[in-house]
């Protein structure tokens, strides 16, 4: 499936009311279902577990001993019929010591309902393939260095988690592959809520973690979507893309310091997400990448950086030094996004001496009272039109010609989004087409000449909206 039709499909599931935020499959009529009140119950429940079995552990607190983990070894579910372990009520088996459970070469195993207190990483090793981890609450040992949750395993599915309170260096969730530069693939990240991580450093307290640099050029194909990030202080980053061929899209960053940053990798796509109340917005380094219909409001430093390199392009066999300097920006597109009281709405850097090439900066709607609407060091490189500036800000350095003074008419919905109100000159403003952009912020459609910014005007109700905690996490 191609992006464009993947993109249209996941959007339209959505406003369906089923997106993909799957149950577990309805084969109760068949399943082995166990009933376990003991560490040891578990293990030998575990034994003789077939596709289809669930084993409910009663409610209660669960020390395992050191060097005695939950092994999950050679444990093979099959698709849509897993091995499911699962905790009487959510949160209601609460695993204390310095491992849980160590899975090894298993597949379509479902952990579900947990509190995991552990001392150690929960790793989901590249021997495994879709594991899922769903309905836990992660509230590790606040171990400086210590990361939570390593997903390392193909198609495996993180959904409906809530991962809190850390002070400490370490990321809450990060996903790598085997070997030094390979990814998972195919890992799908949704529903999850990730709050209150007040790492102070400036680097190394991601909420999310998409590869590092060696894993830059691996295609990793992770959807991350429909996750809800609050009070995410422990880095400039809340989702970190160091991978390719990413969709990061219809999240929620409010009060954080971390924003969406494509640090390393090409061919991401970044749609539809909401940006509130921060320090940091999207920031872009590398190839190909889409940013589209994302609503920006309120960030204290540039709603939309535009980078610039230390690198042209990174290419395979390339030094480990490299490999970590910054990608500059080629074949980006910036298209359709709302960026709104924000210091700067769209800006550059000139730090680094590798301008951008090729990048389209198209129809977006950039509204401020302070501050400047561009600020763009390297212009060579960049195509610019039909953005719409409105407010006392500056034009900045926007080139002549590119952007229109009008007043946008936006109004305030229920949610505080605000939103094209009827005669609008954002309405069928656009400069160009976007046959690959199907639906706006809220998930209407978008057709014939497409409106200025994220949203296209219409007098439906908002079916996407920004998160809530309700919304997500093990309650939800």
């Amino acid at each position: 499936m191609n992006r464009r039709t993947f993109l249209a499909a996941g959007t339209a599931a959505g406003l369906a009311g089923i997106s993909m935020t799957g149950t577990l499959p309805a084969v109760a009529h068949r399943r082995d279902r166990r009933y376990v009140r003991t560490l040891d119950e578990l293990r030998r429940a575990l034994a003789t577990a077939v596709p289809g079995t669930v084993i409910t552990v009663a409610d209660g607190h669960y020390p395992v001993p050191a060097g005695e983990p939950i092994a999950i070894t050679g444990k093979r579910g099959a698709p849509g019929v897993p091995i499911t372990i699962r905790a009487e009520s959510p949160g209601g088996v609460v695993l204390t010591g310095e491992q849980s459970f160590v899975l090894t070469g298993s597949s379509d195993i479902t952990l579900s309902g947990f509190g995991f207190r552990q001392s150690t990483t929960l790793d989901i090793p590249p021997d495994c393939r879709r594991i899922r981890l769903t309905r836990n609450d992660f509230q590790l040992a606040d171990i400086e260095g210590l990361h939570w949750v390593m997903v390392r395993a193909d198609h495996s599915t993180i959904d409906h988690n809530a991962f809190h309170g850390k002070t400490t260096l370490g990321i809450f969730l990060g996903v790598e592959g085997a070997g030094t530069d390979e990814m998972a693939t195919g890992v799908h990240i949704y529903r999850n809520h990730f709050s209150d991580h007040s790492f102070p450093g400036d680097n190394g307290g991601e909420p999310i973690r998409l590869g590092v640099s060696p894993r830059a050029l691996s295609k990793a194909d992770a959807v991350v979507e429909f996750n809800l990030f609050e009070r995410a202080n422990g880095d400039p980053e809340a989702i970190s893309v160091k991978s390719t061929g990413n969709i990061i899209r219809h999240n929620t960053i409010r009060d954080s310091l971390g924003g969406i940053v494509l640090r390393h990798g090409n061919a991401n796509w970044v749609e539809g997400n909401y940006l509130l109340s921060g320090r940091n917005g999207i920031r872009i380094y590398g190839n190909d990448h889409y940013i589209v219909n994302n609503y920006l409001e309120r960030i204290a430093g540039s709603g939309i950086v535009l980078g610039s390199g230390s690198v042209r392009d990174h290419l395979p066999g390339e030094t480990p030094a490299s490999r970590r300097g910054n990608d500059a920006p080629d074949g980006v597109l910036i298209a359709l996004n709302t960026v709104l009281d924000s210091t700067t709405a769209i800006s550059g850097e000139s730090h680094r001496t590798v301008p951008p090439l090729g990048c389209i900066i198209t129809d977006n709607l950039l509204v401020a009272d302070n501050g400047q609407h561009v600020n763009m060091p390297f212009q060579d490189g960049i195509s610019w039109a039909g953005n719409l500036h409105w407010g006392a800000a500056t034009d900045g350095n926007a080139p002549a010609g590119s952007f229109f003074r009008a007043d946008p008419k936006l109004a305030a919905g229920v949610d505080g989004i605000r939103r094209l109100t009827a005669g609008s000159p954002a309405i069928n403003a656009a400069s160009r087409s976007y046959r690959d952009v199907d639906f706006d912020l809220d998930g209407d459609r978008r057709t014939g000449r497409v409106d200025v910014g994220a949203d296209e005007y219409s007098r439906r109700r908002p079916v996407l909206r920004p998160l809530t905690a309700a919304e997500v996490g093990p309650n939800a």
